[in-house]
């Protein structure tokens, strides 16, 4: 079996291209076939250029393929000379959401110890996913940028199918962990990645085309809505929180404060759903100084005089814990 020269040398351009951009990287890789590629990649790029890669992998506690995976990582990530940066769930999640946030905290800390950038393996199936999923959940035009939006999260196989990293994987006999719960049709993205987009693809071929367009043209339009929302004077808080400036919403209407307030909250990390959109623009015109209103998620916003703070309205604790270090 092989592999067109041009299709190879595109896996690991895509690779030394992304990373040429990042003073210090860590590899998000979680044992699968798109982030062992990921890592093979990485492992061929001149020695130079691999000196500030470090591997991190999350065990999710959920059996046996999760260990396994998490071990083969360790050991691929020392047979190349990476640093490989070991966590493990303290509990056990059920859903994809409880594994998607405690893996997350994980890499974000990572990261942030290194002052370097999460470099996840996300591919253009992964994308037409997510889009189409929030198409279901019926997401604005900032949820349908999808991975699009701009990030500090680097994603070298954005542009490149599932296929061609298959492919790759088979010629250098990448090494990988098949996770059970990929084909776990309870979970609503596989669902989709197995049954349902494949069917309306056999019928309208164009269909992930469009999706990606879609994406394209939400992304455009959160750029032009980033560059309106720098223009709100914000600061973060001793506590944490993000102060906004009242005078700096003076002057909007209800509904462009419901296009402003998920951008402004997203300067906190925090995602507001609908309600808590509608609710949020209305305060902003009606609320009283000394007033609150909560939101989901745990967060709340206070009116003071001069400004309006987004915080925290209670502790939550991490779904991470047991950090390792090997080094090869």
């Amino acid at each position: 079996m092989s592999i067109p020269a041009v299709e190879a040398s595109e896996v690991e351009s895509a690779v030394a291209s992304a990373l040429e951009k990042c003073a210090y990287a860590v590899l998000a890789v979680s044992g699968g076939l798109d982030s062992m590629v990921l890592l093979t990649a990485a492992s061929r790029l001149p020695t130079r250029a691999r000196r500030n890669i470090v591997v991190a992998t999350f065990d999710h506690g959920t059996g046996r393929a999760a260990t396994q995976a998490a071990a083969l990582v360790a050991r691929q990530a020392a047979r190349c000379g990476f640093l490989c940066v070991t966590g493990r769930s303290s509990t056990l999640g059920k859903r994809e959401e409880e594994w998607r946030r405690s893996r997350w905290q994980f890499l974000h800390q990572v990261a942030a110890k290194r002052d370097a950038n999460v470099v996840t393996a996300h591919t253009r199936d992964d994308q037409i996913e997510t889009v189409f999923i929030r198409i279901l959940r019926d997401a604005g035009p900032r949820g349908l940028a999808g991975l699009y939006a701009e990030s500090e999260v680097v994603r070298p196989f954005l542009g490149l199918g599932r296929a061609r990293l298959a492919a790759y994987a088979r010629v250098w006999r990448v090494p990988f962990v098949q996770d059970p719960s990929n084909f776990d049709r309870k979970h609503l993205r596989n669902r989709i990645r197995l049954d349902i987009l494949p069917s309306i693809i056999e019928r309208k071929p164009g269909f992930a085309d469009e999706l990606l367009s879609i994406a394209r043209q939400s992304a455009e339009w959160r750029r032009s809505l980033e560059a309106l929302v720098s223009e709100v004077d914000t600061e973060r808080d001793r506590s944490g929180g993000l102060r906004i400036s009242r005078s700096s919403l003076d002057g909007y209407d209800n509904e462009s404060l419901r296009v402003l307030w998920p951008a402004i909250a997203a300067k906190a990390s925090v995602v507001m759903d609908r309600r808590g959109t509608h609710r949020a623009a209305e305060f902003t015109i009606r609320g009283a100084t000394g007033g609150t209103i909560q939101l989901s998620g745990g967060f709340e916003i206070l009116m003071r005089r001069d400004h309006m703070l987004l915080r925290r309205a209670r502790a939550s604790g991490q779904g991470w814990s047991g950090v390792s270090e090997l080094r090869a």
